[in-house]
């Protein structure tokens, strides 16, 4: 559904969640903003509030292709953007099960807020109405949602299209919460109700209020994808190994390293973001030298790097479902050639046998399989180390020699992102 671009004219400071959901989804349809940086909107709003405002975004974003589908059988002529955004909204809320009259009421309220408000409201009303009577048998047979052609069609090519079918249905179901455990992941899940998976990882259900769990304030534990938990696990830090955390934000591999024992140095670009390493170093008690500077330029030797190196973060849709609708195909060639510097860069940090993990958090093998084979190619004394995990099941494993994780993996358990890893040792 193609909508006329025009930015909303509302308050700054947002009244209710739903307003607040309003403005993140504007951020992203309209200004091309991730959601992470419009978060300001939720500023001033309760706890409480700032949850339901962005469970309500990312649902509206996660099944946008599903609420055009209804929407298009009341409107005859598509409405500006603000209005439109507001419409998907509350199509959304109203067909996973929320309050109608309360839903419909709100979202008339915010289109009447705008500058163009006077022209759309009685539209709003009226199609709102009907799609809170007739709407939800709409939504049930509505046709399944497709990530777009840019992204699509390189991952049918790689995976075919029934695993891609997999990872449009994982991604349109919001992720559980996985935490790493400080000490023992039994123990921590049995403390806080949580599944143990098989690799190590403590697995709760969506929309767990994390902070309120036992040991957090005594930092037992951090949140962590349970693929993003791999890499460290694949590099595996002995006692007192220097060890090198390249792109380090926001920290949790960080803070595994530091957990194995491993003398770490975590290193980021973002002044902001390892602000937040730092945090979060203090409330676990763990240590690490924390550095804001330039991968590409750092200097130094260690035993062991782990390079989570920028990407196009493909694999994180199911957690950021404004991914798509912001990420295009041609800043990925840019990536791919940053990755390969990085890569490069990183080779030259390590001590004679030393170790490096190269991984990213990308479905798409121009930025894992193929980046490594040319790395390869590059550096002939370069070797592959076998990627010895316990709890990795057999499909997960690479014929490069490394991992390759996909959202459409362990669906009986909820899922789980995408990404590619890799350990490799130079002479």
């Amino acid at each position: 559904m193609t909508e006329t671009t025009r930015r909303p004219r509302i308050s700054h400071v947002p009244r209710s969640a739903r307003e607040a959901a309003f403005r993140l989804i504007t951020a992203v349809l309209i200004e091309g903003r991730m959601l992470f940086e419009a978060d300001g909107v939720l500023e001033g709003l309760a706890p409480p509030d700032r949850a339901r405002a962005q469970r309500l975004a990312n649902d509206t974003l996660r099944h946008l292709a599903r609420a055009d589908h209804v929407l298009a059988a009341y409107l005859g002529k598509v409405p500006p953007a603000p209005v439109l955004a507001v419409l998907r909204l509350a199509t959304v809320e109203i067909c996973l099960g929320g309050d109608a009259h309360g839903v419909v009421n709100e979202a008339v309220a915010l289109v009447a807020a705008m500058k163009i408000g006077g022209t759309y409201k009685g539209l709003a009303n009226a199609v709102l109405r009907r799609v809170a009577t007739d709407g939800p048998a709409i939504w049930d047979i509505a046709p399944p949602a497709y990530l777009p052609d840019w992204l699509r069609g390189p991952l049918v090519a790689a995976w075919g299209g029934a695993a891609v079918r997999g990872i449009e249905a994982a991604i349109i179901t919001p992720p559980p919460i996985d935490l790493t455990a400080k000490g023992d992941p039994a123990e921590l899940a049995l403390a806080v109700g949580g599944t143990l998976l098989p690799t190590g990882s403590v697995r709760l259900d969506p929309g767990a209020q994390v902070s309120a769990l036992p040991g957090y304030a005594e930092g037992a534990f951090w949140v962590q994808d349970a693929a993003a938990a791999l890499p460290a696990r694949l590099l595996a830090p002995q006692p007192g190994e220097r060890v090198l955390d390249l792109c380090a934000a926001p920290g949790g591999k960080t803070m595994q390293l530091a957990a194995m024992g491993a003398d770490v140095t975590a290193l980021d670009l973002s002044g902001p973001r390892m602000r937040r390493v730092t945090e979060n170093l203090t409330r676990t008690g763990l240590s690490a030298q924390v550095i804001v500077g330039d991968a590409l330029t750092h200097q130094g030797q260690y035993d062991a790097v782990l390079l989570d190196a920028p990407c196009s973060a493909t694999g994180t849709l199911r957690r950021h479902p404004d991914l798509p609708h912001v990420r295009q195909a041609d800043a990925i060639a840019d990536l791919i050639a940053l990755q390969a510097r990085m890569l490069d860069h990183a080779l030259t940090l390590l001590v004679p046998g030393g170790r490096l993990v190269f991984c990213t958090c990308s479905l798409l093998p121009d930025e894992g399989e193929a980046q490594v084979a040319a790395a390869l190619t590059r550096h002939p004394g370069l070797r592959v180390l076998p990627a010895d995990i316990s709890g990795v099941e057999s499909v997960w494993h690479s014929p490069t020699g490394g991992l390759r994780l996909r959202p459409d993996h362990w669906a009986d358990r909820g899922g789980i992102d995408g990404f590619f890893m890799i350990a490799l040792q130079n002479g």
